[in-house]
């Protein structure tokens, strides 16, 4: 027996469906490079935060939230007729800072790298 709740099987569609919904629906261009990173159900399936990132950028622009925020309702409704569930959840999107943290890390990493060659190099 599988040890899943269902409210994460329903994360899982939504955060598939999303995407798509996304790279083939949304004519919003200011959403075009946005990625959904993870999605969160509450238990009654009434609400979904929906965690994304835009591709290339450390940080979350305005008009970003603001083009996501717009789309919300369009995608709600998709969303509805998808999955086909009872009560379509409401969307919350939510800027993923990890992506940005990891590009930190990653960087200062390579930094320390290039140090430790350039240490090596005059021994």
């Amino acid at each position: 027996m599988s040890n899943f709740k269902r409210a994460d099987r329903v994360a899982d569609l939504i955060r598939t469906e999303l995407a798509d919904l996304i790279l083939k629906q949304v004519r919003d261009p200011r959403i075009g490079a946005v990625t959904i990173t993870g999605v969160k159900v509450t238990d009654d399936l009434r609400t979904a935060k929906i965690f994304f990132v835009e591709m290339g950028k450390d940080a979350c622009s305005e008009s970003v939230q603001e083009g996501l925020g717009k789309a919300a309702g369009f995608l709600r409704r998709e969303l509805g007729r998808r999955l086909q569930l009872r009560y379509a959840p409401e969307l919350l999107f939510v800027y993923d800072p990890s992506f940005a943290y990891g590009n930190r890390i990653e960087s200062l990493l390579a930094e320390i790298h290039r140090e430790e060659e350039g240490h090596a190099a005059e021994d």
